[in-house]
């Protein structure tokens, strides 16, 4: 899918100033221009119950329904997968070679979702891989940290334990999900808990972390560690918000965007972060792969609200309107109560009743609820390439092919079907 070309986010301006890419504590982001990045000059509004501040003197992202183009105005020469299929490749085998254990039984339920052909399209460690490659540029002066910097062959290596442990503590939220949720099917099979128990799956998602942690401590880079670390507290904190969450909270759009970033965009927003912080980039690099994981990752996971109503279980490889079975409340149906104010008492009578079920999909089929989600995926999404855009300039076509692969993913998760 072809892009229109915005006006590029300029590190440097004819003043002097820059654009920085800013991020809050509360998760939230804001662009601004300023000699001193402690005042910036913004401007608050509302969008779809969030909020977002951006900067009086960028206009261009105010409106989300522009699509956005790389620096470069080619198209992506290859699938962004096959660009990194070999190491992806060597990935799955070293994947598998981790989660040998000494209890056989233990040691095959943790390799369950690692198998060839269960295993899914590795869409994390692909990001990872691509990210790693396009930050591939000269790092300024203060940033190096000396002779004893790691060699290019090292680089790649470490950063490719970045995607293994991300992938060790994506499915081992997978596998602790799926008990909690009583799922009996993942990816288009019998899940772990319903082919081995609740207590071989939940074991084997604590295994997968315990390696992951083996694996993250051998980088000895406290500050990487830190961040993986918190990442598992958010995967922790996401889940039980939607597990306790009041009515109250099920209705509100913005505590829904929290617990998406927890459970969802925390993971992979983080891990882009850990590549840059690895290939010593600079605070401002790593904050727009922070940033290009973030909206990438709340994008995926509109997306995958939006199908499991409008998708069916052969393609999902799970039951569709699983979440509204559980009672839980994501975002096309958040848009569709603010239309229907009625949905309310729907929603808190529960679903346990499949006429409420079937009461709620109709107010839904009248709303814009999937069309205004989908409307939001879309805008994280171009902000996840905006992010792409904005990093320092470089005429390495690999680094180059890389960035266009990273933006091309941003388009492949909102106009997926599965």
């Amino acid at each position: 899918m072809l892009f229109s070309r915005i006006s590029r986010i300029q590190r440097t301006g004819i003043s002097g100033c820059r654009w920085f890419l800013f991020h809050r504590p509360d998760h939230h982001h804001q662009f601004f221009r300023s000699e001193n990045p402690l005042h910036p000059t913004e401007s608050t509004q509302k969008v779809l119950g969030c909020r977002e501040t951006f900067s009086r003197d960028l206009p261009a992202l105010h409106g989300f329904s522009h699509n956005i183009h790389h620096q470069s105005s080619s198209i992506v020469e290859q699938d962004p997968f096959s660009l990194v299929a070999d190491e992806l490749s060597l990935l799955a085998n070293r994947l598998q070679s981790m989660v040998v254990a000494e209890v056989p039984k233990l040691a095959s339920a943790a390799e369950y979702l690692f198998k060839m052909g269960v295993e899914g399209k590795r869409f994390r460690p692909t990001v990872l891989l691509l990210m790693a490659t396009a930050l591939n540029v000269s790092v300024p002066e203060p940033y190096l940290s000396g002779p004893g910097d790691v060699s290019t062959k090292e680089l790649r290596a470490r950063q490719q334990s970045i995607a293994e442990i991300t992938e060790m503590i994506h499915v081992a939220s997978l596998l602790h999900d799926d008990v909690l949720d009583d799922a009996d099917t993942r990816r288009g099979i019998g899940s772990l808990n319903f082919v081995m128990g609740n207590k071989l799956a939940v074991l084997a998602g604590d295994f997968l972390l315990s390696r992951a942690c083996v694996a993250l401590a051998a980088l000895k880079n406290t500050e990487v560690v830190s961040l993986l670390a918190k990442v598992v507290e958010h995967l922790v904190t996401g889940e039980t918000m939607q597990m306790t969450s009041t009515s109250q909270q099920c209705c509100s759009m913005e505590y829904y965007m929290q617990k998406t970033y927890y459970k969802t965009a925390s993971l992979i927003s983080n891990s882009c972060k850990a590549i840059a912080l690895l290939a010593g980039q600079t605070a401002e690099v790593a904050m727009l792969a922070y940033e290009y994981g973030r909206n990438l990752g709340l994008a995926f996971q509109l997306m995958d609200d939006i199908l499991d109503f409008t998708g069916t279980s052969a393609s999902l490889g799970k039951g569709s309107l699983s979440d509204i079975r559980h009672g839980i409340i994501t975002a096309p149906m958040l848009f569709a109560m603010e239309e229907f104010p009625q949905l309310h008492a729907v929603v808190d009578q529960g679903f346990d009743d499949p006429a409420n079920v079937d009461l709620a999909l109709e107010y839904l089929g009248k709303s814009r609820g999937i069309q205004r989600a989908r409307e939001l995926a879309t805008k994280h999404a171009n902000l996840a390439a905006a992010a792409i855009d904005s990093l320092p300039e470089s005429n390495d076509e690999d680094v180059r092919k890389s960035r266009r692969a990273l933006v091309d993913l941003t388009q492949r998760v909102i106009t997926r079907t599965k």
